[in-house]
């Protein structure tokens, strides 16, 4: 019954990412600025949940010093999401979803640090090959420089917030957890409007935008997310992000089925996009390599 139970989670996590790669064409899609399109995002998605948790008779009521740490990784998810869609504004999709798969090797050495646990070699020879393909991008797309910066930092954020919340998980619901991150999502992002006076006609949206925003911020945000992070009781943060290196493949798919010539890239970039790739399907081969070694040892 466990291992049934694992393979569903782990398929519910492969669903959650195919619906990611998703996100990187509705970026691309949506004719509003990155900044405009995370505060629509976060904001539909905090009412979807909201309707949700009334809907289901779910009380909100949770002790303080647990909001504001939901607050808090909201805000992280936040400035991930708004780094994300700057980063395929001015790249591409294809760039920007290969350039957070280093979310791996961030996880790799931040959950040992974060929670106190030694650090797996293997996750960091897995990472380093995945460092190894971002740096033949950047070698080969150089022209998209700042696109590929800050894809990276947002995966660096993305690593964050999957390692708290895969520690937050194990001692409220999913959904809680979810609804007020989107909140400490809303509020971060409107603090970024306020500032850089965003609130303003740029805001208007096109009927289109209206709907790929209703699509990105129900089904690719608060559904995806509830599923992630539910997920996130039996599966570790470190195979989360994993997992998530399968999105650039969902995602370059659907861009070049949908932008066609917009998103074909060089050699280079595919070859450090076939690296990427390897690491996750030579990871499970050289984990279990490694555990196998270390017992051999004792």
């Amino acid at each position: 019954m466990a291992k049934s139970g694992a393979s569903r989670n782990v398929l519910i996590l492969h669903f959650t990412v195919l619906i990611w790669g998703f996100t990187g064409v509705l970026g691309e899609l949506i004719s509003v600025s990155a900044l405009h399109l995370v505060w629509y995002r976060v904001l539909i998605a905090a009412i979807a949940l909201f309707v949700y948790l009334v809907w289901s008779k779910k009380s909100l009521i949770v002790p303080l010093k647990q909001v504001l740490q939901f607050l808090g990784v909201g805000l992280v998810v936040g400035l991930h999401w708004v780094l994300f869609f700057h980063s395929i504004k001015i790249s591409t999709v294809s760039v920007t979803l290969v350039s957070l798969s280093s979310v791996t090797l961030f996880t790799a050495v931040l959950e040992p640090l974060i929670n106190r646990k030694r650090i797996e070699m293997s996750d960091v020879l897995i990472g380093l090959l995945i460092i190894l393909g971002i740096y033949l991008i950047f070698k080969f797309e150089f022209q998209y420089f700042w696109g590929i910066v800050l894809g990276l930092i947002a995966a660096l954020c993305a690593s964050i917030f999957g390692i708290y919340n895969a520690r937050m998980v194990k001692t409220a619901d999913p959904t809680i957890i979810s609804f007020y991150e989107m909140i400490g999502a809303v509020l971060g992002v409107s603090i970024l409007l306020g500032i850089s006076g965003g609130f303003d006609a740029q805001m208007l949206l096109h009927q289109t935008d209206i709907v790929y925003l209703l699509v990105l911020g129900v089904l690719c945000t608060a559904v995806a997310y509830v599923l992630a992070v539910s997920v996130m009781r039996e599966v570790s943060a470190f195979t989360v992000a994993l997992a998530t290196n399968l999105e650039p493949v969902y995602g370059i798919m659907l861009a070049l089925l949908l932008f066609g010539q917009k998103e074909a890239m060089s050699t280079g970039f595919y070859a450090g996009a076939v690296l990427v790739l390897m690491a996750v399907f030579m990871y499970p081969y050289f984990k279990n390599r490694w555990i196998g070694r270390r017992l051999l040892v004792r």
